[in-house]
């Protein structure tokens, strides 16, 4: 592909892994290929049982002068992380890129948006404190907060860098010590991370494993870790919350999200349309705030789905002329599996492709840009995260009876609504029991927004000044004078 000739060589990235000569707790090594192609990006070891051992250890022994070091300091280091993450953009995003098929550009933001955020817990950690309480005047009364102490972070494939960031950063900031395992489709972006902001940290302080489910539920179910924090699927967090329940650690989680758009009358259906395909289609749908289902007014359905059609039309796979990508690639040829099943089902159920929804020819793990009508509530497509590039659309006969369907949902992560109406905005945003409500566009929002999944799509905050929070506890002192004898 013409992207991969003009980018940057992949970095030899060397994995920090300790080898004990012990079986791989999740059984050989992890072969990655380019879903471009099928080309072989790489290998990466596992993490044993005695890996896993050693991160713990080096942790815990890291984790009191970490601790005891000023906050200042350590912004300092999250600052200076920042600065040697935008230094080797391009190589993270060409790493990405070729791991799971997001395309350079998308990917070089991914790594900035990471930096930002390490930026910004390094100017909010030396802010983070407690708070004094009204007690007895001879007295002192304090809530303090400190670290948890050890944090598991298990990140996703789909944003490694930026999701990074944000986990580590939040951790880091605030004193605690960090076990970090990048998914295993995208270990060795996950690696050079990893390696990157441990360079400018004490021994210990970040230690990188790499591995896949096994490992991950290894680390998650261990008692020595203090909080587990996962971005990821949904079968893996309910696993992480029963795991964490026996042993006592902080469970974090960001799962899947099944996000309906209410599409409600009197909007511009072109306008509408576009804010659907960007919902539906960027990152090739993989993203966790992803449009999964639409819900548009009868009224306005006809041109709506005819410029959605358009949308779609217009996202071709990668452009080898222009060297641009209009739609990558999914991560792998069993993510697309899972995608297409989805799409059959819904066609077998009585929904009409109206365009994609046919498997493609050739390498890779391409799916095309799709567009269902006739779509009915009990539809895979409509009850579950597809997690790819598809429009599942149903046309509705009123508002309430959208905001009655989008709510009827296990999940809980967001949700977005387009409409002229203040009433209907105003509805929107109190009824609908999702952690984000965005009203009239599908992206966006201010920096330091922290919200908190519903459902099974997780519990906590992610992200913003709360995160913190999450990554503390709190202890009282009460302090009062000694009594002298006489």
């Amino acid at each position: 592909m013409v992207e991969q000739a003009h980018a940057p060589a992949a970095p030899q990235v060397r994995v920090p892994q300790v080898r004990s000569g012990r079986d791989p707790v999740g059984g050989g090594d992890l072969t990655i290929l380019n879903p471009r192609d099928g080309s072989t990006v790489g290998r990466v070891p596992m993490a044993t049982r005695a890996d896993i051992d050693t991160a713990f250890e080096r942790a815990r022994r890291a984790a009191p002068g970490w601790a005891r070091t000023p906050a200042t300091e350590r912004g300092a280091a999250l600052r200076a992380a920042a600065a040697a993450l935008r230094e080797n953009v391009d190589n993270l995003a060409v790493l990405n890129a070729r791991e799971t098929g997001r395309p350079v550009a998308e990917a070089r933001e991914g790594v900035t948006a990471g930096a930002g955020t390490l930026e910004q817990y390094a100017e909010l950690g030396p802010l983070h404190r407690g708070r004094s309480l009204v007690g007895d005047w001879s007295a002192t009364d304090l809530m303090v907060a400190e670290p948890r102490g050890v944090v598991v972070a298990l990140t996703p494939w789909n944003d490694p860098v930026a999701v990074s960031c944000g986990i580590v950063g939040a951790a880091l900031a605030t004193g605690n010590t960090v076990l970090y395992k990048a998914s295993e489709r995208a270990p060795h972006t996950g690696a050079l991370f990893a390696e990157i902001v441990a360079a400018g940290l004490p021994e210990g302080v970040l230690n990188g494993l790499t591995g896949d489910g096994a490992v991950g539920a290894a680390l998650a179910a261990d008692p020595r870790a203090d909080v587990v924090a996962h971005v990821g699927g949904t079968a893996t967090g309910d696993s992480i919350r029963q795991a964490t329940a026996h042993t006592g650690a902080k469970a974090l989680l960001e799962n899947g999200g099944n996000d309906p758009l209410i599409v409600d009358e009197g909007v511009d259906p072109e306008w509408a349309a576009h804010q659907a395909a960007i919902g539906s289609f960027a990152n090739s749908g993989q993203i966790c705030t992803s449009v999964e289902r639409i819900y548009v007014h009868r009224a306005l359905a006809d041109r709506f789905v005819e410029a959605l059609v358009a949308e779609a039309a217009r996202r071709v796979p990668e452009s080898a002329a222009a060297g641009e990508v209009e739609l990558g690639p999914l991560v792998d040829r069993r993510h697309r599996d899972a995608v297409h099943a989805h799409v059959e089902q819904a066609v077998r159920a009585g929904a009409t492709r109206l365009i994609g929804g046919e498997m493609p020819d050739g390498p890779g793990a391409y799916y095309p840009a799709t567009v269902l009508t006739g779509c009915t509530p009990a539809m895979t497509v409509m009850r579950e995260e597809t997690f790819g590039p598809v429009a599942a659309v149903r046309v509705v006969d009123s508002f309430d009876q959208a905001l009655d369907e989008a709510g009827d949902d296990r999940h809980g992560l967001a949700a977005t609504v387009l409409t002229p109406s203040m009433e209907h905005a105003q509805r929107a945003w109190r009824e609908l029991r999702v952690g984000t409500v965005k009203v009239n566009a599908v992206f966006g929002g201010a920096p330091g927004g922290a919200a908190q999944p519903r459902g099974v799509s997780g519990q906590g905050f992610g992200y913003g000044p709360e995160l913190l929070d999450e990554m503390t506890t709190v202890k009282v002192v009460h302090i009062e004078p000694a009594k002298h004898p006489g």
